[in-house]
């Protein structure tokens, strides 16, 4: 899958491995969440009050446009959260119910 973003440089850095959704992403030491994301897919979320894929909006840390999850249910902004070796993330909130209205 073709990414949102596309890494133009700093490719040297060490590979850091971690989990969106139990799929397997790579980033490199230093990336945010965000930056993992994007580089490897199309959105971050969906958006709780329907409408639509959000990929973030401000880039720091301001809008709460780009928040994730782990799987144990911590709420994290992925523009402002490096991604780290055996993070295990979600994208929509752990026990949310307003997946389940129309």
């Amino acid at each position: 899958m073709s990414g949102r973003f596309v890494r133009l440089g700093e490719t040297g850095r060490a590979a850091v491995s971690f989990h969106v959704d139990a799929r397997p992403v790579s980033a490199l030491e230093g990336d945010t969440l965000m930056v993992a994301m994007l580089t490897s897919g199309d959105r971050l979320r969906q958006s709780e009050f329907g409408d639509g894929a959000r990929s973030g909006f401000c880039l720091m840390a301001a809008c709460q446009d780009c928040w994730v999850w782990t799987e144990d249910g911590t709420k994290l902004r992925a523009c402002s959260t490096p991604a780290a070796e055996g993070l295990r993330i979600v994208t929509t909130e752990p026990g949310a119910t307003w997946l389940n209205h129309p």
